[in-house]
């Protein structure tokens, strides 16, 4: 598909729409579309992404400003509609051969309504490209604009719904402000929020995101981290059969056991085997994960790192441990901490660690793990911004369906 994003600037330029037009570019690039941005500022910072500057779609452009502040005082000079022929002849030829346009704010606030009238006698709803207009902020709901703001063409641009045009904002605050002053039925103004990209914000490395892509763990909802090698006293078993009791309160719960074998004793390879036969048994195939299944090679420190920030809660259900530096580094990782009650573990943990034998019943720790997830206010937001608001799972969920559409 060919999408053209329009603003008044774009990236490198620092703003909060400029950052979320960004992200856009980049993921529908991800997705194999074809992807130009248009604006009065900015520059090309992805090779994939064309950028094409138009000096007038500027907020700042001289010509611009002289004739919003005649405007501002009400008054509609011969200027504004040279600037609005102008801006249509580069839109007309910039936005040719394109499936989609999506314009950010140009429908919504007064900072270039030369560009904004332009868009709208430019769009055609009988022809392509198809126009979304992406409404952040709303000039008329919004105090600070009103004595900017008089009756008619062209401010009436940024209360009335174009015929033709798709609506979405980022919230449903927005939402009920656009349905009030468009006065369109809330079901044809779609909310699609801004988000965070997880990859960069936890700074994951490309060999981490490998492994995530492979195990689909950015759907995890909690993961349960255990930094552990595969040998019987880890008692992985009971990771197992507490993950297969977890699954009916959480349906998107993954188990990640990092390790490989336990390298001092043949057995270990038999107990192995034994895991992958429980696992299957238990229907937990796309649930439990090893990642001695995807590689022999050793995990460095830097993934297991990137690991940690990814994850929910570290699970150390061992049986043994000579120290237990895992209960550690979760610590530093802001991790709720689930381990057996041993000595060593429970010296490390203390109070702040939720505790449980060895031998529990498997029920029984699923229950602490997710009556300590469901309560815990940082743990459950965590969750909630894994779940609903990462860029990836936003454009996959909202975006692309949008685009196809």
């Amino acid at each position: 598909m060919n999408i053209g994003l329009l603003h008044y600037a774009a990236p490198p330029v620092v703003g909060g729409v400029e950052s979320v037009l960004g992200q856009h570019a980049r993921l529908m690039a991800d997705a194999g579309h074809r992807v130009t941005i248009l604006a009065g500022r900015g520059g090309q910072t992805d090779p994939r992404i064309n950028f094409r500057l138009v000096p007038l779609m500027d907020s700042r452009h001289p010509e611009i400003l002289a004739v919003k502040a005649q405007l501002d005082a009400g008054q509609v000079p011969a200027l504004f509609y040279d600037l609005v022929a102008r801006l249509r002849e580069v839109l007309t030829q910039s936005l040719m051969g394109m499936d989609v346009i999506i314009a950010h704010n140009i429908g919504s606030l007064n900072k270039n309504l030369a560009l904004t009238s332009a868009l709208k006698e430019t769009f055609d709803p009988a022809r392509r490209p198809a126009l979304i207009l992406w409404h952040h902020d709303l000039a008329w709901t919004t105090p600070r604009y009103q004595p900017e703001l008089h009756a008619g063409e062209p401010w009436d641009n940024l209360r009335t719904a174009w015929p033709g045009a798709i609506q979405v904002t980022i919230s449903e605050e927005r939402r009920t402000e656009l349905v009030e002053l468009f006065k369109l039925p809330a079901a044809q103004i779609q909310v699609i929020p801004n988000g965070v990209d997880l990859t960069q914000f936890l700074k994951l490395s490309q060999e981490t995101q490998k492994y995530i892509h492979a195990l689909d763990l950015n759907l995890a909802d909690p993961l349960l981290l255990m930094p552990v090698r595969i040998t019987p006293r880890k008692n992985i078993e009971l990771a197992l059969l507490t993950l297969a009791r977890l699954r009916p309160r959480f349906p998107q719960v993954r188990l990640l056991v990092t390790g490989p074998l336990g390298p001092h004793n043949p057995a270990n390879a038999q107990y192995f085997e034994m895991l992958v036969a429980l696992r299957a048994e238990l229907g937990l195939n796309g649930s439990a994960h090893f990642l001695a299944e995807l590689t022999d090679e050793f995990i460095p420190d830097e993934v297991i790192a990137d690991l940690y920030r990814l994850a929910d809660a570290l699970f150390l259900p061992s049986f043994e441990e000579g120290f237990g530096i895992p209960i550690l580094e979760a610590g530093l990782a802001g991790l709720p901490v689930f381990c057996s009650d041993i000595p060593q573990l429970q010296a490390l943990g203390g109070r702040f660690a939720t505790t449980f034998s060895p031998e529990a019943d498997p029920q029984a720790v699923a229950d602490l793990i997710g009556d300590r997830l469901e309560h815990e206010p940082i743990s459950g937001m965590r969750r909630l911004v894994k779940m609903e608001y990462t860029w990836q799972r936003i454009f996959k969920e909202k975006i692309e369906p949008l685009l196809r559409a």
